[in-house]
């Protein structure tokens, strides 16, 4: 069984100004399908064919295959970023998520200023990361493909993605209005919420195993 090149769960056009049609042809539609492919590829000389990706990202890493880790662990980062956003509504954080929240970093506002610093800050390519630390939210970021599947107990809530192709199409070389334009108004809360059940790497599996273990 190959990967594939799982969906957008929205219309390219659904998230308006904050990222555009254009940018997701370029970024799904291209980027996110090269990893596919070249997982698929890649996988052909290695005997993890069959496996689930999140199984395939962790031996990758454990092998020091380096390809084959970078292209893996890039296909479940996108698939994972996706369902991270949701069209502009006024979506807020609700329950659980508010309370870790205002618990964490005393309001919205803060933990999303400190998101955007930490997005902005982090030097060359990567992602920034919202994770389940314990019972504790952190906020973190992985360099290059690096990601929460290849860590114990790094539980990922919510994610941005800082390569340039992320946001070059919109926001040109300007990091900091792209992170404060996706993090203040295209988060899909209610994904995020669901992902403090400890569950979020399954959210981007895929996979003979990992559909079977569903």
């Amino acid at each position: 069984m190959s990967f594939t090149l799982p969906d957008l769960p929205f219309a390219k056009d659904a998230l308006g100004r904050f990222m555009s049609a254009e940018t997701l042809d370029y970024h799904h539609g291209k980027h996110h399908k090269a990893y596919v492919d070249k997982t698929n590829q890649l996988l052909g000389e290695t005997g993890l064919e069959g496996r689930a990706l999140s199984e395939v990202i962790r031996a990758a890493k454990e092998q020091g295959n380096k390809g084959l880790f970078n292209n893996s662990a890039q296909l479940w980062n996108h698939s994972f970023f996706w369902q991270c956003l949701a069209p502009p509504e006024g979506q807020k954080p609700t329950g659980k998520l508010a309370a870790l929240i205002e618990e964490g970093f005393g309001d919205l506002d803060t933990m999303l200023a400190k998101l955007k610093e930490e997005a902005v800050g982090h030097f060359a390519s990567g992602w920034a990361w919202l994770v389940l630390d314990g019972d504790a939210l952190k906020i973190t970021s992985l360099h290059d493909a690096d990601t929460p599947v290849a860590y114990e107990g790094m539980k990922p809530l919510l994610t941005l993605d800082v390569w340039e192709h992320a946001y070059y199409v919109d926001y040109r070389n300007e990091r900091p209005r792209f992170a404060e334009s996706v993090l203040g108004n295209i988060v899909n809360w209610e994904f995020v919420g669901k992902n403090l059940d400890g569950e979020g790497v399954s959210r981007a599996d895929q996979g003979e195993r990992a559909l079977t273990e569903a």
